[in-house]
């Protein structure tokens, strides 16, 4: 056979392919294994890390709708210690500490009920904020009727310094239970077992 008919022969024939039942070199079996064991460890080092990152992000979550809340509630205490102090016009009677708390647990509500939260988790203050009254002795607490907002009127604000008098005003206070339950792993916290405080002090206005 000639040279150019062995040529051709060998470019049809293409090089031999490996016997399927001829073992593999062992750099190859050595390569496959130690790929298939990064894998296995891969998968292993996310089934383990998946889950804590999961449960950060809710409770990243849940405890932002916690700071939401207790902003909420804040500025719907200062509505209503706002409503409490503010006279109801320029020729009106004074109204009286029930009046008074009325209107503040009115204003609390509205704010609540305008932020879409449920009125029906306020609770009362605990521990009850102590504020001495402005004419002396302790202040406690008016609640209207059906309400947990908390109203100590004419309490002592600031005290009197350098010859000039001391600040009165009204204080308002309450509790609101934190509606969502967020199990803490590993844990006995319960975000449900929480109750976020609100306070919120506003003097007397006379005109």
């Amino acid at each position: 056979m000639s040279a150019l008919q062995m040529r051709v022969a060998k470019t049809q024939t293409g090089p031999a392919l490996a016997d399927p039942g001829e073992p593999r070199p062992a750099r190859a079996v050595s390569v496959w294994r130690s790929a298939g064991g990064l894998q296995g460890q891969e998968v292993a080092e996310a089934a383990l890390v998946l889950p804590l990152l999961f449960m950060i992000l809710i409770a990243i979550f849940w405890f932002g709708q916690a700071f939401r809340i207790y902003g909420t509630i804040t500025q719907a205490a200062r509505q209503g210690a706002r409503a409490a102090v503010a006279p109801q016009c320029t020729t009106c009677a004074a109204a009286t500490p029930a009046q008074n708390a009325q209107n503040a647990s009115n204003a609390v509500s509205s704010a609540l009920t305008a932020a879409s939260l449920n009125t029906a988790q306020l609770q009362q203050p605990s521990p009850v904020p102590s504020f001495v009254g402005c004419s002396g002795g302790p202040v406690s607490c008016v609640y209207p009727p059906g309400s947990n907002v908390c109203v100590q009127a004419n309490v002592q604000l600031s005290t009197s310094t350098g010859g000039s008098p001391g600040t009165c005003g009204t204080a308002v206070s309450f509790g609101y239970k934190y509606p969502y339950h967020f199990l803490i792993p590993y844990t006995s916290l319960d975000l449900g077992n929480i109750t976020l405080p609100a306070e919120a002090e506003m003097r007397l206005e006379t005109q």
